[in-house]
Order: structure tokens, then sequence, then C-alpha cells
């Protein structure tokens, strides 16, 4: 697996300002996963610091996006898995929604690929689940247009001629900052700058 911080001495800084503008959202850390390996063993770092987090009650919203084939149903299964999900873990595709509770963790993966209109979103009164604690994984958010509050995390994945996954992780807010700077502190992954 391999790593790149984007040049940005403020992108995972721990230290970034509330006033200070949101360069982790323009430049962000790169990743490539050559593997599904590689893909499972950054979603169990990032499980490993999203539960603390959620345990103190917090709402963490991460928007997945991707051409279809990027892997961002992937990337979720390995992270309901490594957060303790048991048993199947279906694409919400059809359903839109589907919830989870591993070690009693609130948990929505959402998937707004089918939405023709963003009215669906307000209709389907998913206002009060965002509006509330637990982690929401998002597919296709650009399809409900700006009624999702800022993400925390944003995951561009593409895929390269090889198959392996180029990543982009970028965040808009300061729960988002740390998350990402724990996500990527010593001692949770390894890093490297070359692809």
């Amino acid at each position: 697996m391999h790593v790149t911080i984007v040049a940005s001495p403020t992108t995972i800084d721990p230290n970034l300002s509330l006033a200070a503008p949101d360069v982790a959202s323009q430049a962000g850390v790169r990743q490539y996963w050559q593997t599904e390996d590689d893909c499972a063993a950054d979603a169990q770092k990032l499980a490993l610091v999203l539960t603390p987090t959620l345990r103190q009650g917090a709402s963490v919203l991460i928007e997945l996006r991707g051409t279809l084939g990027a892997g961002k149903t992937t990337f979720t299964r390995h992270l309901l898995r490594a957060m303790g999900v048991q048993g199947r873990i279906k694409s919400p595709s059809y359903a839109v929604v589907e919830p989870y509770e591993p070690q009693g963790l609130p948990v929505w993966h959402f998937d707004f690929y089918r939405f023709a209109d963003p009215r669906e979103w307000e209709d389907a009164g998913f206002r009060d689940i965002f509006a509330g604690p637990g982690l929401k994984v998002v597919e296709w958010p650009d399809k409900v247009g700006g009624l999702l509050p800022a993400a925390d995390l944003l995951v561009n994945l593409d895929t390269d001629a090889q198959g392996a996954r180029q990543v982009v992780l970028r965040t808009h807010t300061m729960p988002g900052s740390d998350i990402l700077s724990a996500w990527f502190s010593p001692g949770v992954t390894s890093r490297s700058t070359e692809p």
C-alpha cells in the first residue's frame, strides 16, 4: 500500500485552527490501493479511529465519490466488517439505505444513485438521521444536491488501467480533520511516497 500526503503543511495538522482555510479539502491525502487487501487494511485503520469517536456520540458523514465500479461499496463493506458488522452487507442501491448497529453504534449506508430529484431526500425523511449521532456513509451524494450537511470525509475513488484504486481523501470539517489526522498518525498506518 502506498500513501502520498499531497503537499500542504496543514493537510492533516491536528492544530489546524477554525479560521484557517480548508486546505485539506483542496489538496487532500492521496493513496493507492494496489490490492483488495490494501483497501481492507485502510478500512480497518479507519474503523479503529471511528469507533471511539462514535462511542462518544459523534455524528460522522463520509461521502464516497467515483464512477460505477470504482469501489465505493467495496470500501464500505470493508469498513463495516472492520467495525463488527456480521452477516451479509448488502448494497443499498435499491433500498437507498441499509442500517447497521455494530457494537451498538448507529451506522447507515446510503446509496442515492437512483434519485432523480434532490427532493426525494427530503421526502424520504432522512434529515433526522443526518442530524443525529452515528456514522453515515453516502454513495452518490451529488444526487441530493446541497441538502446534505458538510461531509467530514470525502473519499474520491478511481481505478487505473491495472485495476489499482487511486484514492484522494479530503475533509471539510474540524472533526473530519481530526479523523483524517488520526487515521494517518504513526502507529495507525505506514506511509510511502511512491505510487
